[in-house]
């Protein structure tokens, strides 16, 4: 998540024609309650991008100048949020590649450095513009509003979204020969990446920077994400939230990696973290242990910010390509 000064309460939505094509009218609390429940049951099918007819194999894919494109598996009501778009660093030769999913209002240079690193030790990268960001982001918006917000179902809708796009471009990459793949991810990347983890055979490594096992306590207690709070807490407590958001957070799902040891996972987080607290992040690393899930823990003696500046990026952006590296040859 980024430091900035440009943040707007949005007006508390339950957002439930997001999620469910049709409904109105309804008891709100009782639709999503449903819908997540319903969701989390089947999740197989609710982070899979071939299910339901979203999409085919392999149509769509466009690229351009180092740019990968095609049809996001969700609709939304914007034109820009519906094209995928990653940014492809090549490495010569390689077998394996890497997803790179930046954090929350990054910009697009973002990130492009830990992909060249990834690419020089001979590893392709695939950097990924989250929904509602860069060339995604509607016209009408500052800032990347829509990914997390006080509407409720837009905010589950967003996660999917990048999970069921991130999960085609390793299609894309599949039918580029590579058969090795990885995930890093920061911040709201972050979850992102441990949800794809947790659903998608094919990576067998993944790099969770600023973890926090609960979605909604992270925005909840985050000085970061404190005017989306502002615009959820009259009308929802964070037992509530915790509840709805129970959809997209790693706790959820953390079961489906028990004793999982044909993989990798590294958990990173900072002992200064304001926005992501370190008990936030100490209740997935617990839940990785209690599985018996293959993980290394990595604490850097730093904040949310200052882990972006010197030296601790240089730090960061090293032990995040030798992790991945030591895990996917070339």
């Amino acid at each position: 998540m980024e430091k900035s000064t440009n943040r707007r309460v949005l007006p508390f939505e339950w957002g439930i024609e997001c999620l469910i094509e049709g409904a109105g009218g309804e008891d709100p609390e009782r639709l999503l309650g449903d819908y997540v429940e319903n969701s989390i049951q089947a999740s197989e099918r609710f982070y899979d991008p071939h299910a339901n007819g979203h999409v085919g194999d392999h149509a769509g894919f466009l690229l351009t100048g180092g740019e990968l494109t095609f049809q996001s598996a969700i609709p939304t009501p914007y034109r820009e949020n519906n094209v995928a778009r990653f940014r492809y660093f090549p490495a010569p030769a390689a077998h394996g590649a890497v997803l790179v999913l930046p954090q929350w209002n990054a910009d697009e240079r973002s990130h492009v450095t830990l992909c060249r690193v990834i690419q020089a030790t001979g590893i392709s990268a695939l950097r990924m513009t989250l929904p509602y960001h860069g060339a995604r982001r509607p016209s009408h918006l500052e800032r990347s509003d829509y990914m997390i917000s006080p509407n409720i179902g837009r905010t589950i809708q967003a996660v999917r979204q990048a999970l069921l796009d991130l999960r085609r471009a390793i299609d894309w990459l599949s039918s580029r020969g590579y058969r090795q793949f990885g995930i890093a991810g920061t911040s709201i990347g972050s979850c992102i990446a441990f949800l794809a983890y947790c659903h998608e055979p094919r990576l067998q490594v993944a790099v969770c920077n600023h973890v926090s096992g609960y979605f909604a306590d992270a925005v909840w207690t985050g000085i970061t994400t404190r005017h989306v709070r502002e615009g959820i807490e009259t009308h929802l407590e964070l037992e509530a939230l915790r509840r709805y958001w129970s959809v997209i957070s790693p706790l959820t799902f953390a079961p489906r990696l028990r004793n999982d040891h044909r993989r990798r996972i590294l958990l990173i987080a900072a002992r200064y973290d304001l926005s992501f607290l370190p008990h936030l992040s100490q209740q997935i690393m617990d839940a990785c242990r209690k599985q018996k899930t293959a993980h290394d823990v990595a604490w850097l003696p730093c904040g949310h910010y200052t882990s972006g500046a010197f030296p601790f990026n240089f730090y960061e952006g090293y032990l995040i390509a030798r992790y991945l590296r030591s895990h996917i040859d070339r």
